[in-house]
């Protein structure tokens, strides 16, 4: 048979029914494709048991930096901040009134802001909040003044020294 250029045309016509497939199985592999050999998943605690705004800020942009990082480099990763004292300011819209972690004009003016980002955090790249119970229950703050995302574990120290020492997780406080 020869090929003429009516037949060319056919031919040609019938490699983009196979596109989509090829696309596909393209995918798949870049999918199931093994991460860098030697490669585990990267644990990161945060201690947060400061007041400082412009501190927790830097602390997100941080952990931000990392998470993007990881994420763009398809590192699995497991990072939390644990909420020590200080810390339960940032995770309650709560003013805190008549307590030692009370709001100050600083954090009234980027509240929004880092609740926003904080929230960002946990819901994009999985960011897990854990907060003091010891610290909630000294100031009286009720469960369900936290925000949602935020689990509570009986002693934010404990539990960064369970994470280090049992858990592997490299430990990460912004001064």
């Amino acid at each position: 048979m020869t090929t003429t250029p009516r037949n060319m045309r056919k031919d040609r016509s019938l490699g983009w029914l196979f596109l989509p497939l090829l696309v596909l199985m393209a995918s798949l592999v870049l999918v199931a494709a093994p991460r860098v050999a030697g490669a585990e998943e990267a644990r990161v605690v945060y201690h947060a048991d400061f007041s400082d705004p412009r501190r927790f800020s830097a602390m997100l942009t941080s952990i931000n930096n990392m998470v993007v990082h990881y994420d763009n480099n398809f590192i699995d990763h497991d990072v939390r901040i644990v909420f020590v004292s200080h810390g339960v300011r940032f995770v309650t819209d709560d003013p805190l009134a008549g307590t030692p972690f009370a709001e100050d004009e600083a954090l009234r003016e980027e509240r929004a802001n880092l609740r926003g980002r904080l929230l960002s955090l946990n819901t994009l790249h999985n960011v897990r909040l854990e907060l003091c119970d010891i610290t909630r229950g000294a100031v009286n703050l009720a469960e369900d003044g936290l925000y949602d995302a935020v689990e509570v574990v009986p002693s934010g120290v404990v539990r960064i020294a369970q994470l280090q020492n049992e858990e592997g997780f490299a430990y990460i406080k912004i001064e």
